[in-house]
């Protein structure tokens, strides 16, 4: 059985997407979203996101994992820089945890999903809960996308391996501890484990 793990990188919300099954046929799945508060310092939200992430690699030990790729936009270049400073934590996270961590170009993403790669937010999530059989809406997106990327590093996960184990520099090899939860970051709001029929 594999187990990917996807992420959909913001800021405010980091979408978290969890499956684990065989090539197209999934087993389970899990999903929800990292939120920061934005009356928090920069590094605060940064360290959050990076310490829930490390706790979650821990907890779920996966064999990949799928982040979004960052992009940015000519009209909001820092939304662009922002993106990429959250990304930067993500592939830091997954490397200290010693997991190889890839990403993909949000319109590959909706190509392989839906087959238009221009596909709108509310398609994918469709795309995402039909493949997975889900019930009802996934909500928030961000952890729709996450599902979807995760979804996708299943279905191209034969023959990976995991990343060198990463050592911490201070500590002469010692894995960095996970940090206590800061008062502006609220807990990793994921649905239990859903069984697909």
């Amino acid at each position: 059985m594999t187990k990917i793990v996807g992420i959909d990188p913001g800021l405010a919300a980091t979408g978290v997407g969890v499956v684990s099954g065989r090539g197209v046929k999934v087993a389970a799945y899990s999903f929800g979203c990292i939120t920061t508060s934005h009356s928090i310092p920069l590094a605060e939200r940064l360290d959050c996101i990076f310490s829930k992430l490390q706790q979650l690699f821990s907890n779920e030990a996966p064999d990949l994992v799928v982040l979004e790729d960052a992009f940015s936009l000519k009209e909001y270049p820092r939304s662009g820089i922002t993106l990429g400073q959250v990304s930067g934590v993500v592939m830091l996270a997954a490397f200290r945890a010693g997991l190889s961590c890839v990403q993909i170009p949000v319109r590959e993403a909706k190509q392989v999903l839906t087959g238009n790669g221009n596909a709108s937010k509310l398609q994918l999530e469709k795309a995402v809960r039909g493949h997975l059989e889900h019930p009802g809406p996934i909500r928030p997106f961000h952890a729709a996308d996450a599902l979807g990327l995760a979804l996708i590093g299943l279905f191209r996960c034969e023959g990976r391996k995991r990343a060198p184990a990463a050592a911490s520099p201070t500590s002469g090899g010692a894995p960095h501890p996970v940090r206590r939860r800061s008062p502006g970051c609220t807990k990793l709001t994921a649905r239990k484990w859903c069984r697909t029929p």
